[in-house]
């Protein structure tokens, strides 16, 4: 299994309104780097909902239920998209700030490329990121 994070602006596309569809297909990525980590998808794969812009936390834990097709929105065909499903809310939500100043955190990609929409998060720093938020998963 591999480990993700995905990320969206609450206003665009909430923890709160995956939750109530309990399924949403990840689409509007238009930056190669993120479409090649969704190509890596496979089903079952787990991977955090970050919050970004205002908020800047962990809310959710997801799961890919269908891995890389094209994107429907995407007029150059170039582009993809998977499907996930909401797994639980996190117990403690974990801030930007907060894995910034957590060791063996430095080398994950969110604080490295902080502009992509879709990052892997490795094993190690999917265990210390579950620690932070409380959760098994």
């Amino acid at each position: 299994m591999a480990y993700w994070l995905f990320k969206s602006e609450p206003g665009s596309y909430s923890w709160e309104r995956l939750v109530k569809d309990k399924r949403t297909h990840w689409n509007g990525v238009r930056n190669y780097q993120a479409n090649n980590n969704m190509k890596a998808m496979k089903k079952g794969d787990r991977g955090f909902f970050y919050h970004s812009v205002d908020e800047k936390d962990i809310v959710g834990v997801v799961e890919v239920v269908k891995e890389h097709y094209p994107d429907d929105s995407d007029a150059t065909g170039r582009f993809g998209m998977v499907d996930v499903k909401a797994v639980m809310p996190v117990k403690n939500r974990v801030s930007l700030a907060a894995i910034k100043a957590e060791p063996g955190l430095e080398k994950l990609a969110l604080v490295r490329q902080g502009r992509l929409s879709v990052v892997p998060v490795s094993a190690a720093e999917w265990k210390i990121l579950c620690r932070m938020a409380g959760i098994t998963a």
